[in-house]
């Protein structure tokens, strides 16, 4: 996997354009400036999160004893539910229901920027080859970087896109995601089965 890929990747699971109706009614009714405070603040502590999954990821997989190829398989059985939820949304949204009050954490940083799915993949990641931490911190930069932009710009992108537009968009990322999924999945049983590319190329 190569940056600009693993930089795509994370960039859809952390899905901004889907998260920009859930941002802009968690901020209503707070000044502007602030605002711009409590989105930087919940971004950068996002970021925190998914990089210490990145670099320490692994530990804990070694410590619990499990296999990169489980990994594999479980990373991409989450990512086809997350991919589903974007697809066929629930009542209640993607991540269920949101409690009032300004958010500190939850659910801005965790888990809408960094849910289950984005700690899965960078975690797997940095587990397969860690010897490319250098390459996966850049492409997680990359994808945190794009998704800030656009969250920080969610105003003007509602208001222009409007929310069938962004809601359209958010299924295709679901479609997209669960296609990473399966093949993340296949990749997992191939390498467990000892198939080498088998089932992968």
């Amino acid at each position: 996997m190569t940056i600009a890929s693993a930089a795509l990747l994370l960039f859809l699971i952390l899905d901004p354009l889907g998260n920009i109706p859930v941002f802009l009614s968690l901020l209503r009714g707070m000044p502007a400036h602030r605002q711009r405070v409590v989105l930087v603040r919940e971004m950068l502590i996002a970021l925190g999160v998914l990089m210490v999954f990145l670099h320490f990821g692994r530990y804990a997989l070694d410590l619990m004893h499990l296999r990169q190829e489980s990994v594999s398989i479980a990373g991409g059985i989450v990512l086809f539910l997350i991919g589903l939820r974007m697809i066929f949304p629930p009542p209640e949204g993607l991540m269920g229901e949101l409690p009032g009050g300004e958010p500190f954490i939850v659910p801005m940083a965790i888990p809408l920027v960094a849910g289950p799915s984005g700690m899965a993949a960078v975690m797997l990641m940095g587990s397969q080859e860690p010897g490319r931490m250098g390459a996966w911190s850049l492409a997680l930069l990359i994808a945190w970087v794009a998704t800030a932009a656009i969250l920080f710009s969610a105003t003007y992108l509602y208001k222009i896109l409007g929310g069938r537009v962004l809601t359209a968009i958010e299924r295709l990322m679901g479609m997209v995601i669960v296609a990473i999924s399966v093949q993340m999945f296949l990749d997992g049983l191939a390498t467990y089965l000892g198939l080498g590319q088998g089932v992968a190329g």
